[in-house]
């Protein structure tokens, strides 16, 4: 690192920028809220727009009116431009509402700022233990000679042999309280960080597509040695470190019996003494469901990557009209080399894309103006009686609020009942709101309808008089 290097990273890494912002406090309180609080991926638009105006509210009562004036939308939309890099904005397939995710630089900074604060202890042996661990694993995994691995797994067995024997003499040697908290410190705060690896992982991926992109723009070359470039390119991102790491991860995640095992040991880790004094995040118990969450939708994204790779290809352009497609790749080489200094102002004028061609025999003959007859009336007054009150008796029902509701139920279980719901939630609204719930649950692909099962549902209307419903069991899943 020398000043140069740090020079260029004050002026050009967003989570730098981030840090030396002024709207720094509210930028990172938010965003930590809005994602890592509850780890939480993506969230889309609308939702995000709620949370924050909520925020901006309770500044500007503190701060003043004065205080950051824009909207909501303005500030999201300003954080995820080029210039900032903070959020990343983008359309999950099948919807047209934009969504919005943290970005690597934001989880940085973010991370920076829970290094500020003061800790309870270093755990310095834990990490010792840990460097020497990883030392011995890496040396017996890299030992090419058999009688030096056999050594070393008959030394690890002698060790295990006179642990099994001093236990069995009644000497059993235990952690102390110190041990156990620093130990439990470093476990909470590797579980966390990896939850935001994964969007590093999923930042790093993309530049390797991008790379992949590139290359097909900026070929020179005929068709046939183009295909076997990409082809050839085309498992580039899961052969990549990148790749072969995740999968690594993925395939020991999603074996049943590690899964069981991480369930057993976090309840028993938790539920111990001194770890209770250090009151941990109760979600910390779920924390491999959310590992599980975040790599399948990271999966899902290098498999919409590798998709889009294959139809970039599919071009049968290139077969009809070889021209065009070299001015095509002339206009993305260009695109490409100002890409990092784009022109301001208006450089390029376009006419009509097509001659406008009129004929003198489509104009339509003369029609004479057609002359309209008004007649006088007096405008009575009518003698019906309606009541106006039904004006301001409309109900809506805020699809988005309910939404919030289920979400946040489903972060401490993995399935919830409209049933229970309704008793955490009771309606407001009367049927529209349950309809509304019925609504959310068609749309969503985890829900689920049991049409043998079959609940009742109570509440009151506005007048006080009592409501059933009977319906098939929803549940709601994560």
């Amino acid at each position: 690192m020398d000043y140069h290097r740090i020079e260029a990273l004050r002026r050009h890494h967003p989570a730098w920028r981030l840090l030396a912002a002024d709207s720094a406090p509210l930028v990172l309180s938010f965003l930590y809220r809005a994602f890592v609080e509850p780890n939480c991926r993506a969230r889309p638009q609308g939702e995000l727009t709620n949370a924050l105006e909520d925020d901006l509210r309770a500044l500007r009562e503190a701060l003043g009116e004065d205080a950051y004036p824009r909207a909501a939308g303005a500030y999201l939309n300003d954080w995820a431009a080029d210039e900032r890099g903070w959020l990343r904005k983008f359309y999950p397939p099948g919807t047209d509402e934009p969504h919005f995710d943290l970005t690597p630089a934001t989880e940085t900074a973010l991370g920076w700022l829970d290094e500020l604060q003061e800790r309870q202890f270093v755990g310095a042996e834990s990490r010792l233990m840990t460097v020497f661990e990883l030392l011995r694993e890496m040396a017996h995994g890299a030992e090419t000679d058999p009688e030096a691995r056999i050594r070393e797994l008959e030394r690890r067995r002698g060790e295990i042999d006179a642990e099994i024997a001093a236990i069995r003499e009644g000497r059993m040697a235990l952690m102390d309280e110190t041990q156990l908290k620093e130990r439990f410190d470093q476990v909470e705060r590797t579980a966390r960080g990896l939850l935001a690896d994964f969007r590093q992982v999923e930042r790093n991926f993309r530049e390797l597509d991008r790379q992949v992109r590139e290359r097909i723009t900026t070929w020179g070359g005929g068709k046939g040695e183009l295909l076997t470039e990409v082809f050839g390119e085309a498992d580039a991102i899961a052969d990549s470190d990148q790749g072969k790491s995740f999968r690594a991860f993925w395939d020991f995640l999603m074996s049943p019996a590690r899964q069981e095992e991480l369930s057993q040991l976090l309840e028993g880790i938790l539920a111990l003494e001194p770890v209770q004094q250090l009151a941990p995040d109760r979600r910390l118990a779920r924390i491999h469901y959310d590992w599980l969450d975040a790599g399948e939708e990271t999966q899902r994204t290098v498999a919409r990557l590798s998709a889009q790779l294959r139809k970039f290809l599919d071009d049968q352009a290139w077969l009809e009209n070889r021209r065009i497609m070299d001015l095509i790749h002339e206009v993305e080489q260009h695109a490409l080399a100002v890409r990092d200094r784009p022109p301001s102002g208006d450089f390029m004028a376009i006419d009509e894309p097509a001659p406008g061609v009129d004929l003198p025999m489509e104009r339509r003959l003369f029609v004479p103006p057609f002359r309209p007859r008004i007649e006088q009336q007096v405008v009575e007054e009518g003698e019906g009686e309606v009541d106006p009150a039904a004006l301001f008796e409309q109900v809506y029902v805020d699809k988005l609020e309910l939404a919030g509701r289920i979400r946040r139920a489903l972060q401490t279980r993995d399935q919830i009942p409209l049933s229970e719901l309704l008793a955490e939630y009771p309606l407001e609204q009367g049927l529209a709101e349950l309809v509304a719930y019925l609504s959310l649950a068609a749309e969503d692909e985890r829900a689920v309808m049991d049409e043998t099962a079959v609940e009742t549902v109570a509440w009151r209307d506005e007048v006080g008089r009592a409501r059933q419903a009977r319906l098939p069991r929803v549940i709601f899943s994560r």
